[in-house]
């Protein structure tokens, strides 16, 4: 697949730089692989398009105030997303792998100081541009609870503003559980207490995977081949009690439906390694053959992405331009605050 081939024109005026008053107004575009139909809906009516015994698999990864600001001891402004504990291999007790950005590379041991004057050290690095980072200092103050008290949110890049006192809220689901995301499952931003109880009143239950969004989800592809891409890995977790309502679904006739590639990723890494919870790189594209994962409920996403590669491996690249078209050609609002999509 030629990198070519992922691309499509974006309006700039259809990226929505905040969400609705109401998460669950937005609206929803429904793409029957079969009938090759596309309906136009509203994200509260997702409940008459499913049936009952079908199963939606969420991903409960909470979003991290990730993005430090911080000043070089000559002075010098630096930025660091925080991207993940450095395991045991990668770092001492306590640190963390970040990205950096600054006008020169930091030496190791590099000292910089946060405005509250809590101070982080260059411990090494992972790989080029990814320092390991560590708290410095006899206070015993983790990264973690750098993060609480300085850290802020990381919009995504396309959304011009900076993250403001409604982000922190809006830029999460309401089922978020387990802290570990530099960046929100978009796909999930949409439910809301009332959307939950209209699927449970008619017999669609629900179940949650983790998967801690890192870097590799929404870097772009920049490999001529698209195959030849590689996703730098995640984490990701498949609870006991989500394996058997898996099973129970599956028994009953019933479809796994994954919230945002997040939870598809997971779900199909689980399903080709067998592995419950560990690191994945899985980069879906077309041509990936699916083994859980029967429908679908997505966002609509950016030219030249991974998440863009899977919406196409999962309903074809044809099907998935042509509801882009009539998506931009209805004003739908796009990306991360935008609306949805139900392939089914």
């Amino acid at each position: 697949m030629r990198l070519s081939e992922l691309d499509y024109d974006l309006p700039e005026e259809l990226i929505a730089q905040a969400p609705l008053a109401r998460r669950d107004e937005a609206r929803l575009l429904v793409l029957d692989r079969k009938s090759k139909s596309v309906e136009h809906s509203r994200f509260y009516k997702l409940v008459r398009h499913l049936r009952e015994g079908d199963l939606l698999v969420l991903n409960d990864t909470r979003v991290l105030p990730a993005r430090l600001f911080a000043q070089k001891e000559s002075g010098g402004r630096v930025e660091l997303l925080m991207v993940r504990p450095a395991g045991p291999l990668e770092g001492p007790a306590g640190a963390w792998i970040a990205l950096i950005r600054t006008h020169r590379v930091l030496k190791d041991n590099a000292r910089l100081v946060l405005s509250d004057g809590h101070a982080l050290r260059i411990a090494g690095y992972a790989r080029p541009g990814r320092p390991i980072v560590v708290a410095e200092g006899e206070s015993g103050v983790s990264i973690e609870q750098i993060l609480e008290r300085a850290g802020t949110l990381a919009l995504p890049h396309y959304i011009h503003r900076s993250a403001g006192p409604a982000d922190i809220d809006d830029y999460q689901t309401v089922y978020a559980a387990r802290p570990g995301a530099i960046a929100a499952p978009t796909a999930g931003l949409h439910f809301t207490a009332e959307a939950f109880k209209a699927l449970a009143d008619a017999g669609i239950r629900t179940a949650t995977v983790t998967l801690h969004i890192g870097p590799g989800t929404f870097a772009p592809v920049r490999a001529v081949e698209v195959e030849s891409h590689t996703m730098e890995s995640e984490w990701y977790t498949i609870t006991p009690a989500t394996q058997a309502a898996i099973e129970h679904a599956r028994r009953i006739g019933g479809r796994i439906i994954a919230v945002g590639t997040s939870s598809t990723r997971a779900l199909e890494s689980w399903a080709i390694t067998g592995d419950v919870e560990g690191f994945t790189g899985l980069f879906i594209h077309p041509g990936f053959r699916f083994k859980l994962t029967d429908a679908m409920l997505t966002n609509f996403h950016m030219p030249r992405t991974t998440v863009l590669a899977l919406a196409m491996a999962f309903a074809g690249r044809d099907h998935i331009l042509g509801a882009y078209r009539e998506a931009i050609r209805h004003r739908y609002r796009f990306l991360s605050y935008g609306d949805a999509m139900l392939i089914l």
